[in-house]
């Protein structure tokens, strides 16, 4: 943001403005449009960030502000048309399961095979949304040493030795059961916003804008960014948009929310 103070020329203050109310419309369009989503399989993933400090530092960090520590981002995938059905930004606790999963419930329109990995508060949060109205199966990944050696250890992901089905509700078929696609999408995340790039101090100071960034990425990669699998955006392919958006079409969106906010309060 720093980066873009100094290109365009106005004040870093404006730019963090920018970002809070461009977030805040992309989050009520993303609630409002992505509905009745017509889907056969559903992936589901959490990918971890931090603001301000992460939580090990949080104890002894100085003036931290509210949402300072890890902060989860919990997203809902569809298989076919790569679009994202649902997210949620907190903990990784069964409270933020249980909200996340009613959420993807109340955006589908139909009943689903829904893969998650084995995050235990899964279990609570499917059966709480859907009841009986899913075919849900977790995939279990287990894991060993990485075998690295040396410094780099501390920084390599455990290796994956083999992975494990577990049908937990309805007649899920076990060929679909994956969550690759969901996978592959973290990588994405992490490409597109530096706030989730690893070892680096592009970490978000405020809840608030930590928020805020991935509203705009999520209404950015459903509706503008043609998604190379499916040749289109995921809007598109999922049924819910007819034409590809262009970044012009996202501002006035923007534009478009603020001033039909700006004329409720006048009126």
């Amino acid at each position: 943001m720093r980066a873009v103070s100094r290109v365009t020329g106005v004040s870093f203050n404006t730019v963090m403005k920018l970002l809070l109310e461009a977030g805040e419309a992309c989050e009520a369009f993303h609630d409002a449009r992505v509905r009745n989503v017509k889907s056969r399989r559903v992936e589901c993933d959490e990918i971890w960030a931090f603001n301000y400090c992460k939580k090990a530092k949080l104890a002894t960090a100085k003036a931290a502000p509210e949402g300072a520590g890890d902060a989860w981002t919990w997203t809902a995938l569809d298989a076919d048309s790569k679009l994202i059905v649902s997210f949620l930004v907190g903990n990784r606790d069964a409270e933020a399961a249980s909200k996340f999963m009613q959420d993807v419930a109340d955006r589908l329109a139909n009943r689903v095979q829904l893969t998650t990995d084995g995050h235990k508060p899964y279990l609570g949060a499917v059966e709480d949304a859907f009841g009986a109205d899913i075919d849900y199966a977790m995939l279990v990944k287990i894991y060993g040493e990485s075998g690295a050696s040396g410094p780099e250890r501390k920084y390599s992901p455990g290796e994956c030795c083999g992975t494990v089905k577990r049908k937990i509700e309805g007649n899920p078929d076990r060929r679909l059961v994956s969550t690759s696609y969901v996978e592959k999408h973290n990588q994405t995340m992490r490409q597109h916003m530096r706030r989730f790039t690893r070892l680096t101090n592009a970490h978000s100071k405020k809840f608030v804008n930590h928020c805020a960034a991935q509203a705009m990425y999520f209404a950015y990669y459903n509706f503008v960014r043609i998604n190379s699998a499916v040749k289109m955006s995921p809007a598109m392919a999922a049924g819910i948009e007819t034409k590809l958006w262009e970044m012009t079409d996202l501002l006035a969106m923007v534009d478009a929310y603020w001033a039909a906010k700006k004329a409720e309060v006048s009126n």
